[in-house]
């Protein structure tokens, strides 16, 4: 018992060690320029060209269009939104997770970078009601909720199992990537656009 207790701790200490010195998550945007066996190379939406690593583990997903009526109560969904002036939220775009990442993706309201000043709810549908020029979702999560307006024109999208295929030049993709200390960049999952529907984080 004390050998195993000795390795909890251990492990805990290497786990705080790894956490403490890990950089935040980077999220990318733009477009495919290149695939050279596990390196992608991207043009980033600010211009910048990155070289990102794959491994085999690295999911590929695709962007599928979907409609306002496709989204329902009990949804687990991610809507980027901004504030109006009134106060109250107006969605950019909205993505319907795969139920598959319910309790994987981290829920909550925080602040984005699909535009600046903008926002970001994942939570569960909690109800769907007609709006003026769209519908209004009510949004709950962990410690709260909110009220979401979606325009009948926002883009609207879930992703579907892909593969590298799908990585080609021309391309667009988003993925939450992690930088090591010496520069390299690495991601576990890539959502990239297909038949024109880009995946609109």
């Amino acid at each position: 018992m004390k050998k195993i207790a000795t390795l909890l701790v251990a492990g805990a200490f290497v786990l705080a060690s790894v956490t403490a010195g890990a950089q935040a998550p980077m999220r990318i945007r733009g477009t495919i320029t290149g695939l050279n066996g596990n390196v992608l190379s991207v043009k980033s939406r600010d211009g910048k060209d990155l070289k990102i690593d794959l491994s085999d583990k690295t999911a590929v997903v695709a962007a599928k269009a979907l409609t306002l009526a496709d989204v329902k109560p009990g949804d687990f969904v991610g809507p980027a939104s901004r504030k109006r002036p009134d106060g109250t939220l107006e969605a950019i775009s909205v993505q319907v997770f795969p139920a598959a990442l319910r309790g994987v993706v981290p829920e909550g309201h925080m602040p984005w970078d699909l535009e600046p000043g903008s926002l970001m709810t994942n939570a569960t549908v909690a109800g769907v009601v007609q709006a003026s020029g769209g519908r209004e979702l009510t949004l709950e999560y962990k410690g709260g909720s909110q009220k979401v307006l979606v325009p009948e024109n926002v883009p609207i999208f879930t992703t579907v199992p892909g593969d590298r295929s799908l990585l080609v030049p021309g391309a667009y993709i988003f993925t939450v990537a992690r930088a090591a200390p010496d520069g390299t960049i690495s991601t576990m999952r890539i959502s990239v656009s297909k038949g024109g529907v880009r995946p609109a984080n």
